[in-house]
């Protein structure tokens, strides 16, 4: 059985026992569990159900894995003749949640 949920405007295809990274969820620690009630489409062994008829009945359950921020991205803006350059740095939060159950 596996599921897709939508999270932060991305899309998720989860199934029980995946670990995913999403974007950092506030005020979660280690441990804590944490829904999704945005699934979009189940499929198992009775058949695939996409739509709206599924906001209401179905969850998927998983458990906060890890919260670290992702690699460095380096932001370079070089203007030519003009003796001008500037360096940033970015790092994203993210959070990995292990996917226990779905609920249908």
């Amino acid at each position: 059985m596996y599921a897709v949920i939508r999270d932060g405007g991305k899309q998720y295809r989860v199934k029980p026992g995946d670990i995913i990274t999403v974007d950092k969820k506030g005020n979660l620690n280690i441990g804590d569990k944490v829904e999704f009630k945005d699934v979009l489409m189940l499929s198992g062994e009775e058949g695939t159900n996409i739509g709206s008829e599924l906001k209401d009945t179905t969850k998927v359950i998983g458990k906060v894995d890890k919260q670290s921020p992702g690699e460095k991205l380096l932001i370079t803006k070089f203007r030519r003749r003009k003796n001008s350059r500037t360096k940033k740095g970015h790092r994203e939060k993210y959070t990995q949640v292990k996917i226990q159950e779905i609920i249908a």
